[in-house]
């Protein structure tokens, strides 16, 4: 093995990398397997003899000709670029200098702890008026002109990277209330009691089906609304501790984000570290199995130690449980083979949407009013269809209404988060903060392993949205491990584990609040339900133990030297074997 020792200076030392980085908030999206680079890197081309050439000492590795009109934008400040192209500098001023750029999103994060921890407030609504809040106290530290900033929030919240989410939600959101109206859940609990999945083992189950929705269809949010919406509730009313189960759906979601080839944060982790995607998949394979065998048994241990919730009518509603709802099985069987077939995830999940309508209109699971109604005052001759219908106010409603306008709330919220954090990045903070950690913290390989491990999370804390804090920091993991000479496909698994996992456990994450929408919104399963139905994001943050897992696996991985490799290694395709 060629490369630094754990405690000695790098060989070769690379400043320019950070200038090589896709412009990727514009490019993310959850079908990018046509994206993939099976190109060797430079310093891994075979040479005659069959062993690797070396870099030259001042060279990049990226492969770019820079002649191509093609060639990915050079950007500067963590991965957001102008349309232009051209690299972006801090462009506001702050009383304070760059560290005061990070007020706003600190706000926030302060606002969140003690709304979702200290008071116990699991609300979206409240988030998003810290979020208001802080977004205005930033204004007041600008020096000078406030469009500036203010045209920071908007490029913000155009950012591709929140919309993918976002969309991602909505879909999922459709397709997942759609099963539940044509009697899924109904038929989960009835299949639970044939097979005898007792309240113990259900959670253990409901992670190792999550994570495999989630491999297959490339997205943890859409498996955890999906998961969320359907599985919970048939969990909880057969006797699982809700706190558990909704901590195994998040577990189920991180080890698909982290292990999928077609979800967007192997995609953005891969890229931005010059690896090819199946080459990544197949070298983190080991991390992902020694978090999750221990997960698994955790939840095992765990769902026979804490008890179920009381439910009233509970009983009832398992008696009265059928099988036909098992049907929308196949409308998940679509899903998945839609999208492990290459195709948009938006697709993938319009035809489990158009497949669940049908099975449920033609099996009798439910009515067209049921998915789409139209609700009138007064009579007309319109009434007569059988979408529209007469109540005592006006609205619209079914499975498609309801799915979608629960994640409004959270859809608002996380455009201004991604905002702060673009707020952060123009005004120099985010810069600030990585600078001390590269100049100041990464002075050995071991330590800079340690530096991008908890970097990661750090700025995961802050952009809680997993994508986008990928994209953020994927410039300077570059460039701290090609200072260190450390592999891509290594940058790459570090990247990628911790804003898969800290992104389903911190209490203000998406993938924590998408699913506490499913619990909370209009229609949720706590109206349906029940208050049992609900759980506090603040309690979860223990139990999600396959993320918790992931990322001790990666920091012991950093101090002990495990999987390490060095970048004349391994080339391409020996890893894309393995």
């Amino acid at each position: 093995m060629t490369g630094p020792p754990d405690d000695g200076p790098a060989d070769r030392v690379d400043d320019d990398s950070a200038d090589r980085t896709d412009d990727l908030a514009n490019r993310v999206d959850d079908d990018s397997t046509d994206r993939t680079d099976d190109s060797t890197l430079p310093n891994d081309r075979p040479t005659e003899s069959g062993r690797p050439d070396p870099a030259p000492p001042d060279s990049a590795t990226s492969t770019a000709d820079p002649e191509r009109d093609d060639d990915p934008v050079p950007v500067t400040d963590g991965g957001f670029a102008d349309e232009s192209g051209e690299p972006n500098e801090p462009r506001i001023a702050f009383y304070g200098g760059k560290w005061a750029s990070t007020v706003p999103i600190a706000f926030f994060i302060f606002w969140a702890i003690v709304q979702s921890g200290i008071l116990g407030i699991g609300d979206t609504n409240g988030l998003v008026i810290g979020a208001l809040v802080g977004t205005i106290l930033g204004m007041f530290l600008v020096r000078g002109d406030w469009k500036a900033y203010a045209d920071t929030i908007f490029e913000g919240m155009t950012q591709r990277v929140a919309a993918t989410a976002i969309v991602a939600w909505l879909w999922a959101g459709m397709f997942a209330e759609t099963l539940q109206v044509g009697g899924f859940v109904e038929g989960l609990i009835f299949a639970a009691d044939a097979l005898n999945v007792g309240a113990a083992t259900f959670p253990a189950a409901a992670f190792v089906l999550c994570g495999l929705l989630a491999t297959g269809i490339g997205t943890g949010y859409g498996a955890t609304v999906a998961f969320v919406t359907l599985f919970f509730p048939a969990g909880v009313l057969i006797g699982a501790n809700p706190v558990l189960l909704f901590a195994a759906i998040l577990s189920g979601a991180v080890f698909g984000d982290n292990l999928a080839p077609v979800s967007d944060t192997t995609i953005v982790s891969a890229v931005t570290q010059d690896a090819d995607i199946g080459g990544v998949v197949a070298s983190r394979f080991k991390y992902a199995i020694i978090a999750a065998v221990p997960a698994f048994a955790a939840y095992l241990i765990m769902g026979s130690v804490l008890s179920g919730a009381s439910l009233e009518g509970a009983a009832a509603l398992r008696e009265s449980a059928t099988a036909p709802g098992l049907v929308h099985l196949i409308s998940m069987g679509v899903v998945i083979a839609t999208a492990v077939a290459g195709r948009h995830i938006v697709e993938a999940i319009s035809w489990g949407l158009i497949v669940a309508i049908a099975f449920n209109l033609a099996f009798g699971l439910s009515s067209i009013a049921d998915i789409l109604v139209f609700t009138t005052t007064d009579p007309t001759p319109a009434t007569a269809l059988p979408f529209v219908q007469v109540g005592e106010a006006a609205g619209v409603g079914g499975s498609l209404y309801a799915g979608a306008i629960g994640f409004f709330p959270l859809i608002v919220l996380t455009l201004l988060i991604v905002s702060m954090a673009q707020i952060m990045i123009r005004g120099g903070g985010f810069e600030a903060i990585l600078e001390y950690l590269l100049d100041s913290v990464a002075t050995t390989v071991r330590r800079a392993e340690l530096t991008m491990v908890l970097g990661t999370a750090t700025i995961n804390g802050m952009i809680t949205i997993n994508t986008a804090a990928e994209i953020a920091i994927a410039p300077y993991i570059a460039r701290l491990g090609e200072k260190f000479n450390i592999n891509g496909y290594r940058r790459a698994n570090i990247l990628d584990a911790n804003t898969s996992a800290l992104g389903y456990i911190f209490p203000w994450a998406g993938g924590v609040l998408v699913g506490y929408q499913v619990m909370v919104g209009p229609d949720g399963l706590g109206e349906q339900y029940g208050p049992e139905m609900v759980v506090n994001p603040i309690e979860v943050v223990p139990y999600v133990f396959h993320g918790w897992f992931l990322v001790i696996v990666f920091l012991l991985a950093a101090v002990t030297g495990f999987g390490r490799e060095y970048i004349p290694d391994r080339i391409s395709e020996e890893v894309s074997r393995a």
